[in-house]
């Protein structure tokens, strides 16, 4: 069986040191050879290891040494041996050390005192310390502090001793009289601590007759005085008014610890909204003044916590919280925008907004080298405000689209979509957003956010000078037609293999070149640089940024910009009264779609056109050849309408959420109501009477009041043996974050009693056990509770798995119950979570572990089939419902999920119908660790054909 023990020492068991060594060490002159024997004695005996006889040599040549060191580790060779026979009567031999200890106590030199005191505090035996009373106490009064504050704690942990009040009767009284006239900081503490454990009458009545001066008392004292009025003010509640002004005070110390443990105790104690916008504002200097990112993450957490209870407080700080975007750190920058976002409202969106617009002005400067991850985040954040808020949008919107030429892609693509969104919102802005998008598009270089311009250009351009304006703008980007020459002599057989292997040319045309090789060709380019890569470019009207992607083979990007010209000539055709102005610009357009076929289908690229963009190109073509009607409003207003919907629908979403997050607990309609009007006021400060206030109505809309989920409760009980087994065992499994706790009972079946039972654990995967298993006696009949510890350390399925060892009075073998295994189910530690298609996107393109499982299931609904598996899985469908519609035997959607220890789990289910109404494709998982990918996998093999 484990013995308690205080002391815990590293051992390596490499080389353990001999007995004989260590005795004849001990019993030398050499004091460093003491001291290493001494050192492996304590090491070993800790180990389990039994030293005969070493007491003795101990006491004849160890005890009388006046070495520190020496004297400091006799005191933890006594601290660990046995010093009570197996009935719990103390030693004889014990009396030998009581002489040596009182020697100790009235030693000339204050640290073998204090030492000695330090010792006595982890003594249980009231035989060795009855005599030693007098010198503890005498030591309360010696002029160095190290002796006092170490006899304050000697006192108050044999006043805690089952006879400790017989021992020192008036030890309550002695500490309070010692706390009144003492100085050290450390000894006040000590003292205070001991009234506060011993006689917490005595420490309340100390606190409240020196209320005004507790902000002069040190850092030490004071959070022991938190720590008091926490635990008086859970007992009574009435009385907590007097300590929240304590708590108020203190919130002005000089330690930033103590002015931390104030606002924290502020929040649990009172929902006042003075004592919260206190705590808050607390909250908010930390936040500036430590430097330490660990801290302001941590204080961010609180305020986090505080706007989820009191968001009408913290809106008034939402600027004393921007604040922390000083902070270099990325972490804490995301989670300041997290939180401010949550905040706005109509009243301070606007000065939110501007804050965030000089922060972005800022990230041009270039001196950090993670600018362009800040941009995307307060493009993000800018963009959710204006949704929100429209009226805000003009202030930002053409600051924001000077940041389309970004480098950082996901930075501009964010502008971008932003745009996009703004201009279908606020028609006021349509005319000025397309003016400024016209004049800075040259500047765009990513190929993603050129597409999602067009588009926007192509249906927002309506007056006739726009449409003139896009055009234009799209042509002066494309550059001269054709965009490559071909001369006779290039026509031969190796002139494709030469052209590819052209990394630039810098010729005028017709004019020989030196290829990379070596080699000549007379292949010459419309303009320089016309196969370098697209980022190497410096967008300039000269050299058209549309030109260069179409050259390094985005047809993706070519099939765009030709439905985007396709919609501006239709367009023209309606406001336009000139038809030859038509006819001229609709030739203009056909030519350059017809160029660009002619480049997919060259032979000057390395790769060729693809046949969906040919395709594409090929239906403008034709189309601005023979427009009809029909056809015309599907290019003209069909578009719009499925971006309008698309808003409508992402705009529903939020609100759900938003009133989903808004529900409060609702109470009975027989709950008992205290009525705050008719209550006595006397006395009262505003404070404590806003506190009972808040209390009340938390007590109305039962706050206060939450009901235990009786029945997932017994889901969580598993049965371990058998009924016909001589022992019966069940376990409550309760899954914390980073732990599991086994609650098992144990029941003896049989009429004899069971000795040295023993619960043995065994875990797979990553869980590991705490504690050791220790030995039970079991009555016959009777029962036993053991609890034992689990860690985890991973999101994966656990097995834990053991037996039941013990022994019975008439068999002399030991007997054994194999349990059932106990499975720690991966849904425990993942719950639903969002982020944006982009995030979604960039995580799946970098997670290396996938999961592939194959549809196997009795369900023959597609739709169903996928509520099964978020039900199944505990994740969030990120695909919008609206995209989910319809019957067409087809459905593909995103899921997402989160674990406790931050992982990322994300799930495609591509489902089809076939021609025999089954189910038939594939789930794919794709995580950064292989345990989820796996364990997320065999859940849902588990559980897709519709079982429970």
């Amino acid at each position: 069986m484990e013995k308690y023990c205080s002391l815990l020492v590293h051992f390596d068991k490499g080389t353990p040191a001999l007995a004989n060594e260590i005795k004849e060490a001990l019993q030398g002159n050499d004091v460093p050879a003491k001291i290493e024997a001494m050192k492996n004695a304590i090491m070993l005996m800790l180990n389990g290891e039994t030293l005969p006889q070493l007491f003795i040599i101990i006491v004849r040549y160890v005890l009388p040494s006046e070495d520190h060191t020496v004297q400091k580790l006799l005191l933890l060779y006594l601290e660990i041996i046995d010093k009570t026979d197996g009935k719990g009567r103390v030693l004889p031999e014990m009396i030998l050390i009581c002489q040596n200890l009182r020697n100790n106590l009235q030693h000339p030199n204050e640290y073998i005192r204090g030492v000695t005191l330090r010792f006595l505090c982890r003594l249980n035996e009231v035989e060795i310390i009855e005599p030693l009373i007098p010198s503890i106490i005498a030591n309360l009064e010696h002029r160095v502090p190290y002796v006092r504050r170490n006899a304050i704690l000697a006192v108050m942990s044999i006043y805690k001793l089952p006879q400790g009040e017989q021992l020192l009767a008036d030890a309550p009284e002695t500490i309070e009289k010692f706390l009144s006239t003492e100085q050290d900081p450390s000894a006040r503490r000590n003292a205070f601590l001991m009234l506060f454990n011993c006689s917490q009458d005595r420490a309340v009545s100390y606190l409240l007759s020196n209320a005004d001066r507790v902000l002069d008392w040190g850092e030490l004292l004071q959070m022991v005085v938190l720590d008091l009025v926490r635990k008086v003010c859970r007992i009574k509640k009435d009385e907590k008014g007097r300590y929240i002004k304590i708590i108020i005070a203190l919130l002005s110390a000089p330690s930033a610890a103590v002015v931390y443990e104030c606002a924290g105790t502020l929040v649990s104690l009172s929902s006042a909204p003075t004592a919260i916008k206190a705590a808050a504002t607390t909250y908010c200097q930390l936040l500036i003044s430590q430097s330490d990112n660990n801290v302001r993450l941590i204080v961010l957490d609180r305020l986090n916590e505080l706007k989820a209870s009191h968001r009408e407080i913290m809106v008034d700080m939402i600027m004393d919280v921007l604040r922390a975007l000083s902070s270099p750190n990325l972490d804490i920058r995301k989670k300041t925008l997290d939180i401010v976002l949550e905040l706005i409202t109509l009243r301070n969106v606007s000065e939110v907004v501007s804050t965030l617009r000089k922060e972005v002005v800022k990230t041009q400067s270039g001196e950090l080298e993670k600018n362009g991850e800040y941009r995307q985040m307060l493009i993000q954040a800018i963009h959710s405000c204006a949704i929100k808020y429209p009226e805000v949008a003009s202030t930002v919107v053409h600051v924001l689209m000077d940041f389309l030429g970004d480098n950082n892609v996901a930075s501009a693509m964010d502008v971008i979509v932003f745009v996009r969104e703004i201009i279908e919102t606020n028609p006021k802005l349509r005319v000025s957003i397309i003016t400024r998008l016209l004049d800075n598009f040259y500047q765009i270089r990513a190929a993603r956010v050129c597409s999602c311009a067009l588009w926007i250009i192509g249906e927002y351009c309506l007056s006739l000078s726009e449409i003139e304006s896009g055009i234009t703008t799209i042509k002066q980007c494309l550059g001269d037609l054709p965009f490559f020459f071909v001369s006779e002599e290039e026509e031969s057989t190796d002139s494709s293999k030469k052209s590819q292997q052209a990394s630039t040319i810098s010729v005028s045309s017709r004019r020989p070149a030196i290829l990379a090789d070596g080699t000549y060709a007379t292949q010459s380019a419309a303009s320089e640089n016309a196969f370098s890569a697209p980022a190497v470019l410096q967008g300039s009207p000269a050299v058209g940024n549309l030109r260069s992607l179409l050259l390094a083979g985005d047809f993706f990007l070519g099939a765009v910009i030709a439905s985007t010209l396709t919609k501006l000539i239709l367009r023209l055709e309606e406001v336009q009264p000139q038809k030859t102005e038509v006819n001229k610009a609709s030739t203009d357009v056909v030519l350059i779609l017809v160029a660009m076929l002619q480049l997919g289908q060259s032979s000057v690229l390395s790769h060729p056109i693809d046949n969906d963009s040919h395709d594409r190109i090929v239906i403008c073509i034709r189309l601005l050849c023979n427009t009809g009607d029909s056809v015309r409003s599907i290019w003209l207003s069909s578009c719009r309408e499925s971006f309008v919907s698309m808003l409508s629908d992402k705009k529903s979403r939020e609100t759900e959420e938003i009133k989903a997050k808004a529900q409060i607990p609702q109470s009975q309609p027989d709950d008992l109501i205290d009525f705050y009007h008719l209550k006595s006021r006397k006395g009262m400060s505003q404070l404590e009477l806003e506190d009972q206030v808040q209390d009340d109505l938390k007590r109305a809309t039962g706050e206060f009041t939450k009901d235990a989920d009786d029945a997932n409760k017994l889901n969580r009980i598993i049965q371990l043996t058998g009924f016909s087994d001589p022992v019966y065992a069940e376990a409550y499994v309760t899954v914390h974050h980073y732990d599991i706790l086994l609650d098992v009972t144990i029941i003896n079946r049989t009429k004899e009693t069971l000795q040295n039972l023993c619960l043995e654990l065994a875990t797979m995967g990553d869980l590991k056990l705490v504690e050791r298993p220790q030995n039970y006696t079991i009555a016959p009949e009777s029962s036993k509770q053991i609890k034992a510890n689990i860690k985890v350390s991973s999101t994966e399925t656990g097995v834990i798995f053991g037996n039941i060892v013990y022994e019975t009075s008439n068999v002399l073998e030991r007997n054994v119950v194999v349990l059932n295994d106990i499975h720690i189910d991966i849904m425990d530690y993942i719950s639903p979570a969002a982020c944006t298609d982009a995030a979604f996107r960039t995580m799946w393109a970098e997670f290396e572990w996938e999961n592939k499982v194959a549809i196997n299931t009795t369900i023959t609904d597609e739709k169903e089939f996928l509520d099964h598996i978020i039900k199944s899985t505990n994740m969030r469908c990120l695909t919008a419902p609206s995209a989910l519609e319809g019957e067409c035997g087809f459905l593909a959607a995103n899921l997402y999920a989160k674990s406790v220890f931050g992982e990322d789990a994300l799930v495609n289910v591509s489902v089809e119908k076939q021609g025999d109404s089954k189910l038939y494709g594939y789930i794919r998982i794709r995580s950064k660790t292989q345990g989820i990918a796996l364990s997320l996998g065999d859940k849902i093999t588990l559980k897709q054909k519709g079982g429970n």
